[in-house]
C-alpha cells in the first residue's frame, strides 16, 4: 500500500487521542460534552457537529472507522489535493450529522407537539422525558402513544457517536473517481469493482434507515447519518469532477 497521507495521519491520531481520552480520562465528561445531543436536550453545545466526528462508542466502532479511514482516505487525498480532501472530509461528516438531526426531529415532533397541546412549556417537555427515563413513569396526556413516546425519547437522549458520516463520504468519492477499481471484502475472497461495493453498502443503510432493520452493523447505527455523509459526498466529488480541467489532479 502506498504511503499514509498526512491529513489522514492526522486524522487517525486525533482520534484515537479523543477515544483514550473518552473512555479513560474524563468519559462522563467527555460524552456530555462532545458527542453530539440532539438540539433541544440540554447538553446540546454549538461545537458538537464538529467533535462529535472524534467520538467512539467503543474499540470495535473506532477500529472500523479507522480502518476505512486508513484504506481509503490516501487515495483520495492524494487524487484531489489537501485542502479539498479535508473539505470533503467535514462536509460529509457536517452533512451526515445534519440530516440525523432532522430524522431525530421528525421522530420527536409528533409527540412534542402533544405535549405542548396540553400545555406544557419546553421546560416542563424536558421534565417530562428526564422523569420518564429515571423512573420509568409519566402522566398520560390526551394523544399520547408509547410509540410515540419511545421516539421521541430515544431522539432525545441517545446521543450520536462517530466519524462514519465523515468517512462514508469518503467511501463514496472512491467510488465515484475509482468505480471499477476491484475489492475484495474481508473473509470473501471474491473481486467486487468499487461502485458495486460501496453503492450496496450505501442501498444496505437506506433500507435499514426505512425499516429499522440493520442487515449488517449493530442496531443502533444512525443510518441516516451513513447516508447524509454519503451524499454530501457525492454530490462534492461529483461536482468537482464535472467541473474539472485535469482528470488526475485537482488542487
Amino acid at each position: 500500500m502506498d504511503r499514509i497521507t498526512d491529513t489522514v495521519k492526522t486524522l487517525l491520531i486525533i482520534n484515537v487521542v479523543f477515544f483514550i481520552g473518552s473512555n479513560f480520562l474524563v468519559p462522563n465528561i467527555a460524552d456530555t460534552l462532545f458527542a453530539l445531543w440532539f438540539p433541544k436536550n440540554p447538553n446540546f453545545k454549538i461545537w458538537q457537529p464538529l467533535t462529535h466526528m472524534f467520538m467512539h462508542g467503543g474499540t470495535t466502532h473506532l477500529l472500523f472507522n479507522m480502518f476505512a479511514l486508513y484504506m481509503f482516505g490516501s487515495h483520495i487525498e492524494r487524487a484531489i489535493g489537501k485542502s479539498k480532501f479535508i473539505f470533503l472530509y467535514f462536509s460529509a461528516g457536517f452533512g451526515a450529522a445534519a440530516l440525523q438531526i432532522l430524522f431525530g426531529y421528525y421522530e420527536f415532533m409528533p409527540m412534542y407537539a402533544v405535549l405542548k397541546n396540553n400545555g406544557l412549556t419546553d421546560v416542563n417537555v424536558v421534565e417530562f422525558i428526564k422523569n420518564i427515563l429515571e423512573t420509568g413513569q409519566y402522566t398520560n396526556y390526551d394523544g399520547l402513544t408509547q410509540s410515540g413516546l419511545r421516539k421521541m425519547i430515544e431522539s432525545f437522549s441517545i446521543p450520536m457517536v462517530g466519524a462514519s458520516g465523515a468517512i462514508f463520504g469518503v467511501l463514496v468519492a472512491f467510488a465515484v473517481l475509482y468505480p471499477n477499481l476491484p475489492l475484495m471484502l474481508m473473509f470473501i475472497p471474491v473481486p467486487i469493482k468499487a461502485k458495486y461495493l460501496i453503492g450496496g453498502y450505501f442501498l444496505l443503510d437506506v433500507y435499514a434507515a426505512l425499516t429499522g432493520n440493520n442487515i449488517i452493523g449493530p442496531a443502533n447505527t444512525a443510518n441516516w447519518a451513513h447516508i447524509g455523509g454519503a451524499v454530501v459526498g457525492f454530490i462534492i466529488i461529483w461536482y468537482w469532477k464535472k467541473n474539472s480541467f485535469n482528470d488526475k489532479r485537482w488542487y
